[in-house]
């Protein structure tokens, strides 16, 4: 897979350019808002990931736009320490597919690239992530289950977004903590207990499947169950 990475910070450049060779791909970097364009434009990519806050340009969605504007629709992640609630909609309104606030794990934004790159293919909505009849629209962020919405804070919202791109697949508590609250340790609370209770109230509640599931000791898992459950899940 060829990727392009608009990155003016060189530790983090570097993270990511490292973290995309190790797992195959090529990568080719810049660090300026123009060059960014020009490469961006100029030749084919299967994934971009940019920066919103670089020199030579006023916004890094700046180059989206051009790129939408000239019929390409090239994934872009954008990976930015703006992480607010009305920078990540920005972001995605201007054309993003999806938005990684910093600091991140490259785990997470391996995940990411491989799931826009399976959403991109032939009938795919790379707009959308859904898990049986739950729904969460990543331009608009609504969130739906059936015809009922589910109105979340914007904690939840996170951290039912991190469950959906991570389906079927167990979820540890640092995983979460280094994704969804920014934590790279442990701060031994039980904010995630109490977040995930929350959420599952609110997207399992009066519905006859469950989607959240924990794993006593390990941590939690986004899917349809096809069995009973096994000791230590619930």
């Amino acid at each position: 897979m060829r990727c392009l990475v608009i990155e003016d910070e060189i530790d983090t450049s570097n993270y990511i350019c490292k973290g995309l060779r190790d797992a195959g791909h090529a990568v080719s970097a810049c660090a300026s808002g123009s060059e960014g364009a020009k490469l961006a434009l100029g030749s084919e990519w299967d994934i971009v990931i940019l920066d919103r806050m670089l020199p030579g340009c006023s916004d890094g969605l700046s180059i989206v736009e051009q790129m939408r504007a000239q019929g390409k629709s090239t994934p872009v992640i954008i990976v930015s320490a703006l992480n607010s609630i009305d920078a990540r909609v920005g972001g995605l309104r201007g054309g993003a597919d999806d938005y990684l606030s910093k600091p991140f794990a490259f785990s997470e934004l391996l995940a990411r690239i491989e799931a826009l790159q399976r959403r991109s293919g032939p009938g795919a909505d790379s707009a959308q992530l859904q898990v049986a009849d739950l729904r969460l629209d990543l331009r608009t962020l609504r969130v739906t289950r059936g015809s009922k919405v589910i109105a979340l804070q914007p904690r939840e919202y996170r951290l039912l977004e991190y469950l959906m791109r991570n389906v079927n697949q167990v979820v540890t508590r640092t995983m979460l903590l280094e994704s969804v609250w920014d934590y790279h340790f442990d701060p031994q609370t039980n904010v995630i207990d109490v977040q995930i209770s929350r959420l599952r109230a609110k997207v399992d509640k009066d519905f006859p499947v469950m989607l959240i599931h924990t794993l006593r000791g390990v941590g939690y898992r986004m899917g349809v169950s096809t069995a009973q459950p096994a000791a230590g899940l619930e």
